[in-house]
Formats: C-alpha cells, structure tokens, sequence
C-alpha cells in the first residue's frame, strides 16, 4: 500500500469537501445529505459489504447522478465526499476518489431508463444472496413478502456487472419494477425518494431474512393463499400510486434521529 498517496488524497479529500456545499445547488446538497444518511442506515442495519455495494441518488434537475466514492466504508461517508457522475461515468466535480466500476453498470442501467426513479439502492446480504439464489426466490410466506412481490422482477447473473451489454438485459428485466432480484447476487431496490427506496429495502430485506429463518426451522410453510395474494398485490399497488413519499413522511424522520444519535457526521 502506498501510504503516501492515502495520506495525500484524505488530505485532498478534507479541503474539497469544505467547499462542496458552496458550489451546488440547495436541491443537490439536500439529496447529498440524505443520499449519505441512507449509507449510514445501510451500514447501521448491518447490511453494508466492506466497500463493495452502492447506492445512487439524482441529481434534481439533471440526469446526472450521486455515488459513493469507491474505498469508503458506508459508515464514513458524508454529503460532501459523494461523487457527482455523469451518465458516461465521468465525474464532474474534483474529488481524490473513483467509482465502483460495478456500481456504475448497475446504477447508470436504471437511472438511464427509469425517469420516475431517484434512487437505487443494492445489497449483498447474506440473506439476500440467499434468497437470491433460490430457484423459487421470494416466497409469499410472510407480510412483508407481499409488499415485495408486488413489484418483484428478476435479472439472471452474468458475472461480476463489468460488462456494459448487460445493461440492457437489466433494464429489460427491471422494466417498471421497483423490486429487483438479482440472482446469485443480491438485492436492489429503486424508488422516487431515497426515503422510499431505503423502506422498500427494509422490506425486502426483512422478507428474505424472514425467509431463511422459516425455511431452515425445517417445518412445513404455510403459503399465503392465491386469492389474498392477488388482493395485496392490487391493494399495495394502488397505495404506492396514490401516496408520495410513505417512507419520507413517516419511517424517514424518525431515521434520522436514530441515526443523528448513533451516527451523526453524514451531513458534512
């Protein structure tokens, strides 16, 4: 490891990111500060990867995007250390540090396709893999599994996403879901707020977890039934298009005050 040159670009890293918030927009700064609260709760719940995952943002207004900087732990980022890309990958702001080559495939593929989406948010849990690697993938044996199922696609892997022709085989496969298997792989969710795609993870999250638990005590299921499936589906349908923001108008705030205990330093 050359010390020097990690020395050099955390320093470099400190005088940028005292002159980020000075040089965006008040819509783009807000967005970092709650893109980084979102990396924060990803790492608090446990759900984080070492450096290996990704969570993106939009920039309003634009079609350009917000990444975390590759080679910070989730716990570490803050508002002024995301990188600001374009859809190409290049970064339009100075920063000392790269993308996740990976990532980039993964969050341009949505966000170029998906004008509704702010945010995508990935995983690599243990339960979602998983899952995930289950021929049957998300079964309706549980609440939260019907929220999920409601707008559940899944994509086949492909190997490591560093070939940018299975882009479109993703967007193919996402079409106009906000719920992504990503088989053998993990998890994605994509939403309007990152309020509500953070929600949306929790719950798919808590589905497949929930999913191990009951598969491995080695009893018989008990599948929810068609009829009450079809109802949920169509019921959690009609509520996602109707509200705005369920997860910014209510789990949201109180997030943030979770984490502004246990965690506070994001909206640097």
């Amino acid at each position: 490891m050359n010390i020097a040159r990690v020395l050099q670009n955390a320093e470099a890293s400190v005088s940028a990111e005292h002159n980020v918030k000075d040089q965006v927009s008040a819509a783009e700064w807000q967005t970092r500060v709650d893109l980084a609260a979102c990396y924060r709760l990803v790492a608090m719940h446990g759900w984080d990867d070492l450096i290996f995952t990704h969570i993106s943002a939009k920039v309003p207004g634009t079609e350009d995007f917000l990444i975390n900087p590759f080679g910070l732990m989730f716990h570490e980022i803050t508002a002024s250390s995301l990188v600001k890309v374009d859809q190409s990958g290049k970064k339009l702001m100075d920063s000392p540090y790269d993308i996740n080559p990976a990532g980039y495939t993964i969050h341009s593929a949505v966000h170029e396709v998906r004008h509704d989406v702010t945010c995508v948010l990935h995983t690599h849990t243990a339960a979602g893999v998983a899952v995930s690697a289950q021929k049957q993938g998300v079964l309706p044996i549980s609440q939260q599994s019907l929220f999920v199922l409601s707008s559940l696609a899944y994509h086949a892997y492909e190997g490591v996403a560093l070939n940018h022709e299975e882009k479109a085989r993703l967007q193919a496969d996402l079409g106009t879901h906000n719920f992504l298997m990503l088989n053998n792989h993990g998890l994605l969710t994509c939403g309007g707020t990152i309020a509500d795609t953070f929600l949306m993870m929790f719950t798919f999250q808590r589905a497949c977890e929930i999913q191990v638990l009951a598969q491995g005590a080695g009893a018989e299921l008990i599948p929810i039934g068609g009829p009450i499936l079809a109802g949920a589906k169509a019921m959690i349908a009609g509520v996602t298009r109707s509200a705005e923001g369920l997860g910014g108008l209510l789990a949201w705030p109180a997030l943030l005050r979770k984490l502004d205990q246990c965690s506070p330093g994001y909206a640097a």
